[in-house]
């Protein structure tokens, strides 16, 4: 709050980013030691970031110090940005906002968890900058932040009054002022006379933040110094003799209660503000609070201020005057110090803290935008989202408080900040099941959100868990065609697709879609969304030509439709019919289709949007179908590279384009490489699924053909031998994956020698394949091209070369006879493979 007189920027050119650092302190006095040990310490030239820590007390001035440390050394860097941290859940949102500034795609774009990511790395490289400076301003337990304190060319500073930093970062302890520095402050400040000065400084035990208010009540009341110190001991025997535990400064306590007496003195109605600011966090509020929800508070004095805009001005006006506030014009914020909120709140009676805490939730969701689903909306939750947990909305039993926080969550899950949402979200469940019951409905939704949150975290058996359970409860208390109870319905069929439930997945959307079309209308957005969901069912189910028709009725529907359509579900329909159409047999269109759906994603979502990369994963699987074998692993590797910075090696994205770039690898010919990915994915799918899983039996036979072709026939037959087990067991032998895992398992046969063994397989699995699949699938030709040589392996030359014969003309029908595997079986006469490529589900 002080400490001192800003020194002229050192000669350079400005940051080119500058970002949420707070105004300069024109009353900034002293700390000169302090600032150049700072200075020293950040500027020694080290191989990797070694953050610094402002460590001290609340109100000595660290953040004063660190504000002044941007400014006059701001021409050191070219990028400075601002973090709030005493929120870590909202630390990534921070970070993410730094993204645009970096050269990538905002969080509005691509999530904020991906954007953190993003800017993280991008910070670590130096590109395009390497002087750069982060402040995380108000950090509390290292360990809560430590993931997010960027490595790299850059630097880094911390305040916190958590002493637990020490011995983890370079600290730079923060005490009170020394004498000379608070003289020369109030002389400044105040214009007193030194022996003035020294008096006040002498009774305020030189705090920073006490002589600054005590400054403050001098240049706006006149009042001298000697009434100064009669009414302060008179304050401080009466807050004694209260005998109230108090874990601030004795000193502190009494100067902000003079200047709060002082202020009720000249305006009443600005003290009726400050405590309400005390209810809410203590990062900037937006004026707007106050604008737009002022006439739904339910307090009629405070209804009046805050209808009133010249009282309202005029009453901030004072609160900045008196330094109990900082207000930025520019920004059209107030912000109150957090020791005068704790203070604020602790003179006030349990009835009254209760009753300005109320107000203050009804001014948030009086301020929120209705619809957390509009980007457009984004800004002003962000504006709102640190004032959530501090100002303790889940105690709140009124309907639009509660709705309030539920949009919060949706707001978080729905910008990509999975982490925060799940946190605000499992603190609402907690305590509203503590205040209502479990069986209230406001924690029945909450439960929905957080089933989602955590499915798309890949916990897919927590996820199924918790929908199992919600749904039972909200289907007894709304029934089955309730819009709250269908949505959740929804993600609850989603659940059973991750747990490889895929029969009733589609029994579910099926009976969800007729619901959908009654309660919505046929073409209404949510009806579909249902019919986008039981596509997906439609191809776990091999049913590919029914999925292929649903998705294009959906993408056709959604470019006619006069409703807003988000961009994510127009593009997760628009990739699905591309999957469609290669899982149904047309690779080539299923290129072009994809290629037009990934241009969307970039153009409207961003690069790194994970339903972005997804349409790129699967681009990349088309064009090897295709033949365009290394425009394939060249895409499959940027995926997967983009996939492993911004989700981490063990989502099951990530997983799937791990398992897609083993596939490439292995079409080109580097059978070590893609063996290696292949037993990581098995093994890491097998941590997201269990092990019992049809998508770990899928990757099973994917390494099991590695590990054929690396020469152990013995090891690939026993795990594709498992896997068909596994998956006769969950999907039945008709289905795609298990007639992919036979096709294999002959291979494994005839690679031992058992042609016989690898004949019968082939045979049944021919005429199961001749059922599913039109004349020409490609997994049809391949396994016609195996049987042939079986065939032609025993002795019966004839039957072989009709085979092939009829393989050739369904190559050349299909995909060309210049294509590589039309190539490997008639030209070659070599054994095909049947691998596996795990869809999002």
């Amino acid at each position: 709050m002080t400490g001192s007189q800003s020194e002229p920027a050192r000669p350079g050119r400005a940051p080119e980013v500058w970002g949420k650092v707070p105004s300069r302190n024109v009353n900034f006095t002293g700390r000169s030691v302090l600032l150049e040990r700072l200075h020293a310490g950040l500027s020694t030239e080290v191989t990797a970031v070694v953050p610094h820590a402002l460590h001290g007390l609340g109100g000595v001035g660290k953040t004063q110090l660190a504000v002044e440390y941007a400014h006059r050394y701001k021409t050191d860097y070219d990028v400075v940005w601002w973090i709030p941290a005493d929120q870590p859940v909202l630390v990534k949102s921070s970070l993410a906002g730094l993204a645009p500034y970096l050269g990538l795609q905002a969080a509005t774009r691509s999530g904020a968890e991906d954007a953190a990511e993003a800017v993280l790395d991008a910070l670590r490289r130096g590109e395009p900058f390497d002087r750069w400076l982060l402040v995380f301003d108000n950090a509390d337990q290292p360990e809560e932040i430590s993931d997010l304190i960027p490595q790299g060319p850059g630097q880094v500073i911390i305040t916190s009054r958590n002493h637990r930093w020490q011995g983890i970062v370079d600290t730079v302890a923060v005490d009170v002022f020394t004498r000379d520095e608070s003289v020369e402050f109030l002389s400044r400040r105040a214009s007193l006379s030194l022996s003035d000065a020294d008096l006040l400084a002498e009774e305020l035990g030189d705090l920073p933040l006490a002589l600054e208010q005590a400054g403050a009540l001098h240049v706006e009341t006149g009042i001298s110094v000697e009434d100064y110190l009669r009414l302060l001991k008179e304050q401080t025997s009466a807050l004694l003799s209260e005998s109230k535990p108090s874990e601030y400064p004795m000193p502190m306590t009494a100067a902000w209660a003079l200047s709060v007496a002082q202020l009720r003195s000249k305006l009443p109605e600005a003290v009726d503000v400050l405590r309400c600011c005390a209810f809410f966090g203590p990062e900037p509020i937006p004026r707007d609070v106050f604008r737009l929800a002022g006439h739904q508070t339910s307090d009629a004095r405070l209804s009046g201020i805050f209808s009133d805009t010249i009282l309202l001005t005029r009453a901030i006006r004072e609160l900045g005057r008196f330094a109990l506030a900082t207000i930025d014009s520019q920004a059209r914020t107030i912000q109150v110090h957090r020791l005068v909120q704790a203070l604020l709140r602790e003179e006030l009676d349990e009835d009254d803290r209760g009753r300005y805490q109320h107000e203050v939730h009804l001014l948030l969701a009086g301020a929120a935008p209705a619809n957390p689903d509009e980007r457009a909306n984004w800004p002003r939750y962000n504006d709102l989202i640190a004032h959530i947990l501090p100002s303790q909305v889940a105690d709140c039993l009124d309907a639009n408080v509660r709705a309030l926080v539920r949009d919060v969550v949706y707001y978080l899950y729905r910008s990509g900040n999975y982490q925060s949402a799940r946190t605000f979200a499992e603190q609402f469940v907690e305590r509203w099941t503590t205040v209502s019951g479990p069986g209230h409905l406001d924690v029945l939704i909450a439960q929905r959100h957080l089933g989602a949150i955590i499915r798309e975290l890949g916990e897919y058996r927590a996820a199924y868990d918790l929908d199992s359970a919600t749904l039972s409860k909200m289907t007894a208390t709304l029934g089955q065609e309730n819009p709250e109870t269908l949505v959740l319905s929804s993600g609850f069929a989603a659940d059973l697709r991750a747990v490889g439930d895929w029969s009733s997945a589609r029994e579910l959307d099926e009976r969800l879609r007729a619901q959908h079309a009654h309660v919505f209308g046929e073409d209404a957005p949510a009806t579909l969304q249902i019919m986008n969901n039981l596509a997906i069912d439609y191809g776990l189910n091999s049913d590919y030509a029914g999925a292929r028709a649903l998705y294009d009725h959906v993408h056709r529907q959604q470019s006619r439709s006069k409703e807003k359509i988000g961009e994510a579900d127009v593009l997760n329909a628009w990739n699905g019919l591309a999957r469609a159409v290669r899982l149904d047999g047309n690779a080539l269109e299923a290129v072009a289709l994809g290629e037009e759906a990934y241009a969307y994603g970039v153009n409207e979502l961003d690069a790194e949007h994970l339903w972005t990369l997804r349409t790129a994963r699967d681009l990349s699987i088309a064009k090897r179908r295709a033949g365009d074998l290394d425009a394939s692993l060249e895409l499959a590797k940027d995926v997967h590279a983009r996939l492993q910075r911004i989700m981490g090696d063990h989502h099951p994205d990530t997983v799937a384009a791990a398992s897609n770039l083993s596939n490439a690898l292995r079409t080109v010919g580097d059978v070590d490489a893609a063996y290696e990915i292949a037993l990581q994915a098995v093994a890491r799918y097998e941590s997201l699924y269990g092990h019992d899983h049809p998508y770990v039996y899928g990757c099973a036979t994917n390494l099991a053909i590695l590990q054929r072709l690396r020469g152990d026939a013995g090891a690939a037959r026993a795990t594709d031998e498992a896997a068909l087990a596994g998956l006769d067991r969950r999907l039945g032998r008709d289905h795609h994956y298990t007639l992919t895992c036979a096709l294999n398992l002959a291979s494994d046969h005839a690679a031992a020698g058992d042609i016989e063994g690898a004949r019968r397989l082939g045979h049944d699995t021919l005429e199961r394949l001749r059922r599913l699949f039109a004349d020409g699938y490609p997994l049809l030709l391949a396994c016609m091209t195996n049987h042939a040589l079986d065939i032609l392996a025993s002795g019966y030359e004839e039957e072989a070369e009709a085979l092939l014969e009829e393989a050739g003309q369904g190559y050349a029908a299909t995909m060309g006879l210049d294509h590589p595997d039309a190539r490997l079986a008639l030209a070659e006469r070599s054994r095909m493979d049947g691998d596996f490529d795990p869809p999002p589900i």
